[in-house]
């Protein structure tokens, strides 16, 4: 990787001079940088135990976590010329996703953090323990990997398209899952731009009121361990009101992330916000008691990956405020991006909180998209990715 990173570098410049003169990539050039880009990608997936099988050297297609690139065509001379720096905020939500300045060397490094270093280490684990990578850490890491890709690739100038960072275009969405807990959203990406500059100071209300109901929802959390663990089954009186904690914390959420425009609410009302949260396990349902015993040593992987997705939601945000406060609008994969990260968020919190015993699922899906989904047709598979 070292050697093909190397001449890639050489390669990438003369390449850039070319475009900017013919406005297309030599397709030597392209075809080069196109093998450089899917070798890099086979070698991450396999560090990161997205993939299994040992990659080969020379970046053929055929990897179980492949990259399809189109031909060369004709690009504009201007991004051409202003491309690393139109490439900047890209790079900096891959170094997010992937680790710290592993996507300015084309994903080579998984152990500086990022998504996928924190989904290959738990992953590591769970693969020693049960000889497969959980489904949704694959598919997460898939999603992490491809993004990158997209990134190298605009940089390598193998497409004028910029990375799209939407979740649900990735193969490795699942689109067909029926978790108990899922944030719809319903929102049409128009952001005010008054609202957007002083977003922060906007919020400072719910700074307080959101820390008075946080210590309110610790002592309630406790109170309903001990009920769950004692009878399998959360009073419906706590669980109502951590439900309405967690619901009004994903309002708050979305409201600083610009996942969504309008001020929230303070009481966490269902069906009052753009991007809610709903919960089917109502009135609860009985947990196992062993599960419940130990369910916030068993939260902290969940916990861990739920951190990382919320380093790549807010750099994001801040990519989406600057966005927002020139156009008026956040694109659709960073408002995407940061629903994903709330989905994940809502579903841990409430698997710590009890309101549910089924596992957070970290791998992109469409339960933040709820109400522009159908349901899938009759013996429809549940995964475009199957494992």
């Amino acid at each position: 990787m070292a050697l093909w990173f190397s001449l890639a570098t050489l390669v990438a410049i003369a390449n850039w001079i070319a475009t900017l003169i013919s406005g297309a990539p030599s397709p030597m050039l392209h075809r080069f940088l196109s093998a450089y880009v899917r070798y890099v990608t086979h070698v991450v997936a396999y560090l990161s135990l997205a993939a299994n099988p040992y990659p080969g050297f020379a970046g053929r297609p055929g990897y179980p976590i492949d990259v399809e690139i189109d031909p060369p065509a004709r690009q504009n001379r201007w991004v051409t010329g202003f491309r690393l720096l139109l490439a900047i905020p890209a790079v900096l939500l891959a170094d997010a996703l992937v680790g710290f300045g592993t996507s300015a060397a084309a994903g080579s490094n998984v152990t500086s953090g990022g998504v996928l270093g924190t989904v290959a280490f738990l992953g590591w684990f769970a693969s020693l323990a049960r000889g497969r990578m959980p489904q949704g850490m694959r598919d997460l890491a898939a999603y992490a990997i491809g993004y990158s890709a997209q990134v190298n690739g605009y940089l390598l100038l193998l497409t004028d398209r910029y990375p799209n960072s939407d979740p649900a275009i990735y193969d490795s969405a699942n689109v067909f899952r029926d978790d108990p807990i899922r944030v719809p959203v319903d929102d049409d990406l128009r952001r005010s731009r008054l609202t957007v500059f002083f977003r922060l100071l906007l919020a400072t209300p719910h700074f307080v009121w959101f820390l008075l109901w946080t210590i309110a929802a610790l002592f309630a959390g406790i109170a309903n361990w001990f009920a769950t663990l004692i009878s399998g089954q959360s009073p419906s009186a706590l669980h109502r009101f951590l439900s309405a904690y967690l619901r009004y914390q994903v309002h708050l959420y979305a409201f600083l992330q610009l996942v969504a425009n309008p001020f929230p609410g303070f009481v966490g009302k269902p069906g009052s916000y753009p991007v809610d949260v709903e919960i089917e396990v109502e009135p609860p349902g009985r947990q196992n008691r062993w599960v419940t015993a130990f369910r916030a040593p068993l939260s902290i992987p969940a916990f861990l990956i739920a951190s990382a997705l919320t380093t790549s939601a807010y750099v994001a945000a801040m990519l989406g405020w600057f966005y927002a406060l020139v156009r008026g609008r956040v694109p659709k994969g960073l408002r995407n991006l940061g629903a994903m990260e709330l989905r994940y968020y809502a579903q841990t919190a409430g698997y710590f909180y009890l309101l549910t015993d089924r596992y957070p699922y970290s791998g992109p899906s469409s339960g933040w998209q709820l109400r522009l989904n159908p349901a899938p047709p009759p013996g429809a598979p549940q995964s475009a990715y199957p494992a």
